[in-house]
């Protein structure tokens, strides 16, 4: 009898072991199914919670509190359970979905524009006379700023990196036109941000108005610094079709004994033809000379200059310069001069 009831509970353990892993596997085979489904179909992982906890509850697991006591009693402390989030279930991430489309770049700058007051409710600042007051008064922040006369006339809307800097030399260049100014910060601004507040400004001033601020007008250029202007190329006959009453060479004697500083190079001294002539040109800006230029790639005004220099100096080469009417050589020796302090003193004397 002993024998057979020994025989009986080693029977219903061993049934109710099996129905525990039977169980076990059911639940990791459920949400491995869930899991892909979940995959492709995002919104059917929201009804797979509800399935599986449906299924949790009535899994033979949790009816028996007997089987799962039996089988822990016989399970280690360290044996490794299986959870519904195992290491073997598949790592599955999804994106984040946001109802708020994400903002581009220049919508961004958009907005940033749009914090910038209006025009109209701006305060005006009269304007200092001296530098250090510029930089304690005003940002040196980019922006949007505005120019008043003494009338209180809006004279010009302009755009800056640096609106203190900007604002002085305004005053520096026009002061009867620049008394005071309503200034307008773009944080974080980009060329976009910035144009787009200048633009709110000159929309609001003209539909106030009816008319562009004078500065802002085409073709004006009191308010815009332009660059300087290089001097022009020299020629040295006035055409090829045209005979010459003194040789060419005479006229290049005259030219380098009359001027300081001549530089005989390819091309002209705002568009270089060689990166050697180019060179030459950087040094003599660089020096701040004042020097004569002169292109022999022109075979309309300078032609056959290239052979008629070559003997008249001596040497076969472009570009060549000559200082107080001696040659100093070309790109090689200006060169070397220059990185040894020695082009200074010469274009000095």
């Amino acid at each position: 009898m002993a024998t057979n009831k020994y025989k009986n509970e080693n029977q219903k353990w061993e049934k109710n072991l099996s129905s525990t892993f039977l169980s076990l596997l059911t639940l990791f085979l459920t949400q491995l199914k869930l899991s892909i489904k979940s995959l492709f179909y995002p919104n059917f992982r929201f009804r797979a919670i509800f399935v599986l906890m449906a299924a949790i509850n009535v899994s033979p697991l949790f009816t028996s509190s007997s089987s799962l006591r039996t089988f822990s009693s016989y399970a280690p402390q360290n044996t490794p359970t299986l959870s519904l989030y195992s290491r073997f279930a598949p790592s599955l991430s999804f994106p984040s979905i946001s109802l708020r489309p994400p903002i581009s770049t220049k919508t961004r700058s958009l907005i940033i524009a749009s914090a910038v007051r209006n025009l109209s409710e701006v305060k005006t600042l009269p304007v200092p006379a001296t530098p250090e007051e510029f930089a304690a008064k005003f940002p040196s922040d980019a922006g949007v700023y505005a120019v008043f006369d003494q009338n209180d006339e809006l004279q010009f809307i302009g755009i800056s990196r640096n609106i203190a800097s900007s604002l002085f030399s305004h005053k520096s260049s026009v002061p009867e036109l620049c008394c005071s100014v309503k200034v307008g910060v773009v944080n974080e601004a980009d060329r976009t941000a910035l144009t787009q507040a200048w633009k709110s400004w000159m929309e609001e001033h003209i539909e106030a108005t009816g008319k562009v601020p004078p500065g802002n007008e085409s073709g004006n250029t009191t308010w815009v610094r332009q660059p300087p202007k290089k001097k022009a190329d020299l020629r040295l006959t006035p055409g090829r079709h045209v005979q010459l009453t003194v040789p060419l060479e005479e006229l290049i004697d005259k030219l380098v004994k009359q001027n300081k500083v001549v530089a005989f190079i390819k091309g002209s001294r705002s568009a270089p033809m060689c990166g050697f002539s180019q060179r030459v040109i950087a040094i003599l800006e660089n020096q701040g000379v004042d020097y004569e230029s002169v292109d022999v790639l022109d075979e309309e005004y300078n032609c056959g200059l290239r052979e008629t220099l070559k003997q008249y100096s001596n040497w076969p080469t472009f570009p060549q310069v000559f200082v107080n009417g001696e040659l100093v050589g070309g790109c090689d020796i200006l060169t070397s001069m220059y990185e040894k302090g020695e082009l200074a003193g010469l274009l000095k004397n």
